[in-house]
């Protein structure tokens, strides 16, 4: 996803190149200290994000915003609290109050690529259903076949994803994100952490489901959908 950081401070915008070079599938296309230097770059190229602070001399970064013949997705990043209703007003997808880690930082970005997700998989659906999810991965944007996905396993802003391969695909995705876009007729949600692929389960015993020759738990509160679903053959 191409970014760019506007802030008239220095030190702010180093943070920021410094939290965007840890993403791999981020790229900083500038860095700007002057609001009007990024705007014919905002216009005229597909920038996917923008960081941009709200106080800045000049033009401020709301009316800089409300300029944009069209609007990428804005993340806020201010020491001012009080701009946070009137930024979300401009639907803004994140909004950062100085001082931010890096943590926090890629909250905001999972909230950006999940909006992006949603936005591709509901353009898609509307024709044929795709048989392959792309997914960022080691600097590369990698195509997984769902026939060759056993089980999807969560790690807080991360999931790891196991396919016929030895080594599982790591992606800065949430699971939940993943359970959206790959819907309920070929994988089920079995607890917080896991989704598996219902072709792929090899045994099921003492509230556990076995794929890929690995026991993964069967949550409490997912029991009642998964009988319904796998034994049942309900959908």
């Amino acid at each position: 996803m191409k970014c760019i950081a506007i802030d008239d401070e220095p030190l702010a915008l180093s943070v920021i190149e410094d939290y965007v070079k840890r993403v791999p599938y981020l790229e900083l296309i500038g860095a700007y200290e002057n609001p009007f230097e990024a705007l014919p770059v905002i216009n005229q190229q597909a920038i996917d994000i923008v960081f941009i602070d709200i106080n800045m001399p000049g033009l401020n970064g709301i009316d800089l915003v409300k300029s944009l013949q069209s609007i990428p997705q804005i993340i806020f990043t201010t020491a001012y609290s009080e701009y946070a209703i009137e930024g979300f007003e401009l639907n803004a997808t994140d909004y950062l109050l100085k001082p931010f880690g890096f943590d926090r930082f890629l909250k905001a970005i999972n909230k950006a690529n999940n909006t992006s997700t949603r936005s591709t998989t509901a353009s898609v659906s509307d024709s044929s259903p795709s048989d392959f999810i792309f997914v960022h991965s080691e600097h590369h944007m990698i195509k997984i076949s769902l026939a060759d996905i056993h089980y999807i396993e969560g790690y807080k802003e991360y999931v790891k994803i196991h396919t016929n391969a030895d080594r599982p695909i790591l992606t800065i995705r949430s699971l939940k994100s993943l359970a959206e876009q790959l819907g309920t007729s070929l994988f089920i949600r079995i607890h917080k952490s896991y989704i598996i692929a219902i072709h792929k389960i090899q045994d099921i015993r003492n509230g556990k489901v076995k794929v890929k020759d690995k026991y993964l738990p069967i949550g409490e509160s997912y029991k009642e959908v998964f009988n319904d679903v796998v034994l049942k053959g309900r959908i």
